[in-house]
């Protein structure tokens, strides 16, 4: 294909991404304002600060608006994925040869089901601990405003992290596949990687650094094990590949010894 069709089939992409996410977001604004996807992510707050009468509060006419659009952009933006998946797997398909494709596809579904996995985990698990902890220092001489931007804002912050973090195994899969790291690499760096996450777990997760940061740490330490497992096979994959190649003595068509 010429490089100007090239250009033009990207645009058309491009807008059908863009097209998607908004459908998306229009049916996830539905979705947070009827099923009062707010109250969810209140709820872990609720529980914490032992109220369950308990509201945010708001400075701005406009902030319970936008609060609403931002979930919705959100939840349009993961019911979207499947599109934008499609869609840039049908742009650089027709470059990548058949075994590079099988190679690709599973860590573009395989990595949203970790990242809900990893925001399963900050909900359910970890932000009711930091939530916990925060409010040890309650005192009563302190009084609880909490206002809806900040108070979301660190929630979604949190779950975001943890929704990434767990792509590990994808991110050490596509840097194999490029040939960056190997197998043999991953095991030697076995320490340095623990002490990594030990210190990224620290960052994202704040609160009771023992127990929260440790919560963290043996998920991920467990998915860069199961990273090194994927190293191995895309590299025996590749060996297969060579050993095939070098024992392959048919002539290609058209040569001397086929006529």
């Amino acid at each position: 294909m010429p490089f100007l069709d090239h250009l033009e089939e990207l645009r058309w992409r491009i807008l059908w991404c863009i097209l998607s996410v908004m459908i998306g977001a229009v049916v996830g604004f539905g979705l947070v304002y009827y099923l009062d996807v707010l109250e969810l992510l209140v709820d872990p707050v609720r529980k914490a600060y032992d109220n369950p009468n308990l509201k945010l509060i708001y400075l701005s006419p406009s902030d319970s608006f936008f609060v609403t659009l931002r979930l919705a952009i959100y939840a349009g933006l993961l019911m979207a994925f499947p599109f934008l998946a499609y869609h840039i797997w049908a742009f650089l398909s027709p470059a990548l040869k058949p075994q590079e494709r099988r190679v690709i596809i599973p860590p573009l579904y395989g990595g949203l089901v970790l990242f809900a996995a990893g925001v399963s985990l900050a909900y359910w698990i970890a932000l009711p601990v930091t939530l916990d902890f925060f409010q040890r220092f309650q005192t009563e001489s302190l009084q609880a405003n909490l206002e809806i931007n900040a108070t979301l804002g660190f929630i979604v912050k949190m779950l975001m992290a943890f929704g990434f973090v767990f792509e590990l195994p994808i991110v050490i899969m596509i840097l194999s596949w490029m040939g960056i790291v190997t197998p043999d690499f991953l095991r030697k760096k076995r320490r340095h990687a623990i002490v990594l996450i030990t210190v990224l777990a620290s960052f994202i997760t704040p609160g009771d650094v023992i127990v929260l940061t440790f919560m963290m740490m043996v998920p991920l330490i467990l998915l860069y094990e199961v990273g090194i497992f994927l190293s191995v096979g895309i590299y025996r994959r590749k060996a297969q590949r060579e050993q095939d190649f070098e024992t392959d003595t048919t002539p290609p068509t058209g040569s001397v010894e086929t006529q």
